[in-house]
């Protein structure tokens, strides 16, 4: 498919957000970016999850997850402890790391609003309307990594309300399965959840 110019400004609209939210969150929370999504996503939705799926939620190696939490936890940001099954590691926010978790979140809401500040209330409306129909195109299917909510402020995502265009999309897709302890459950066959949004 040809390039035309609005798929060139979408290209170079989703550049300069990631770099800026990566260089905000990163120094809010004075790590890497994985180090901030992990913090943002123990603190919104992720409810001591084991390490296998953080390590699903930001698409890292096994490995790679290992060594966040081994850092994360040496800064005292989080503390392991037993997984759900007995024989899985669980991932905990403590009070010092709820706290940066809030600085990160707050930065990336800083970076977003700063650059929605350009339109009106109007334009606006229309903007989440059009990005809400596109990401709902994104989702993909149970055992994708690197969610696409893992960075998500979920108290003002409008899932709980059925207003994220995500969450619906992976609904009506058939992707959900009850019971998954995240807010409007995630797709999985399994005790732990999976994502709604990837």
């Amino acid at each position: 498919m040809t390039l035309d110019q609005t798929g060139n400004l979408l290209g170079a609209l989703a550049l300069v957000i990631a770099d800026r939210t990566a260089d905000a969150t990163g120094e809010a929370a004075g790590s890497s970016e994985s180090a901030a999504a992990a913090l943002s996503a123990l603190l919104h939705f992720l409810d001591a999850p084991s390490v296998d799926l953080l390590r699903q939620v930001l698409g890292l190696t096994s490995s790679g997850t290992v060594r966040l939490v081994d850092r994360l936890a040496q800064a005292g940001y989080v503390q392991r402890g037993p997984g759900r099954d007995g024989r899985s590691t669980s991932v905990t926010l403590t009070a010092p790391g709820r706290r940066v978790a809030q600085r990160v979140s707050a930065a990336r809401a800083d970076v977003l609003s700063d650059s929605l500040a350009v339109l009106s209330a109007a334009e606006r409306q229309e903007f989440e309307s059009l990005v809400g129909k596109v990401l709902a195109g994104l989702v993909r299917g149970p055992g994708a990594v690197r969610w696409l909510c893992r960075m998500c402020d979920t108290a003002v995502c409008g899932r709980d309300e059925g207003r994220c265009p995500v969450a619906n999309a992976v609904q009506e897709r058939g992707y959900l399965t009850s019971g998954s302890g995240l807010p409007g459950d995630h797709p999985s066959g399994n005790t732990e959840p999976s994502p709604a949004a990837r």
